[in-house]
């Protein structure tokens, strides 16, 4: 039975695929107002300005490709059961072949009916030149399937049972600084190894090896430490 790790992702991963993100953004994203296009309120105030602002990011995101960081994750399938919870609403991580992946904020090349939360829709190019007010064809009015500002985590118990169980646990481009995301480096079992990789890394406790650097080039230190030694 392999070992289990669990991997927690932020914004930085991300970032080196050329995905804009809010992290330094100072209150705006794509000179837009964080709350407007990122919060419930805004959204309930005017859904088509929000519809817009993320149909531009689907049309960015379908540009991007997977880097060297997300494929490395995939490389540590050969020695691990990895799984991934990641703060970001791309999908990256699946383009690059990770098998298990937790959205802990949302997916946002996915859309849910207003009415009927439970009905998701995939959206691919011809959804993002519909419309503002996003309308499917079989007539349900739909919303970004992103977890705003001002609204819960559905996914973050699931999320905190993955890293209970952990057997090794990793933080990739995060500033531990967004919250319940960050709060998961404590439900680690005592004496886990718990690595966490970011050029700019935030205070964490001397049991955590810190590898401050970008996710590529972490990543590429840490398959060296976790590759299994040949006998």
């Amino acid at each position: 039975m392999k070992p289990k790790l669990v991997i927690s992702s932020g914004a930085g991963i991300s970032a080196e695929s050329g995905i804009s993100t809010f992290r330094d953004a100072d209150g705006l994203w794509e000179n837009y107002p964080v709350m407007d296009v990122c919060s419930a309120d805004g959204f309930a105030r005017n859904p088509s300005l929000v519809h817009d602002f993320y149909n531009d990011r689907r049309r960015q995101l379908v540009t991007c490709r997977p880097n060297p960081a997300h494929l490395a994750l995939v490389e540590l399938e050969k020695w691990y059961d990895v799984f991934v919870i990641t703060q970001n609403v791309d999908d990256l991580h699946e383009r690059a072949g990770s098998s298990r992946v937790l959205h802990l904020h949302g997916e946002l090349m996915k859309a849910r009916s207003v009415s009927d939360p439970s009905r998701l829709y995939t959206l691919d190019e011809v959804h993002l030149e519909t419309s503002p007010d996003m309308v499917m064809p079989d007539g349900h009015h739909v919303r970004p399937h992103i977890v705003f500002f001002q609204e819960a985590v559905p996914e973050i118990e699931r999320a905190v049972e993955w890293v209970s169980e952990a057997d090794i646990f990793v933080v990739i481009g995060t500033s531990l600084a967004v919250y319940p995301a960050a709060s998961l480096i404590h439900y680690v079992r005592p004496g886990v190894p718990v690595y966490y990789i970011d050029p700019r890394p935030a205070s964490v406790p001397d049991t955590v090896c810190t590898i401050p650097l970008p996710a590529t080039r972490g990543m590429e230190k840490l398959i060296d430490i976790l590759r299994p030694k040949m006998r």
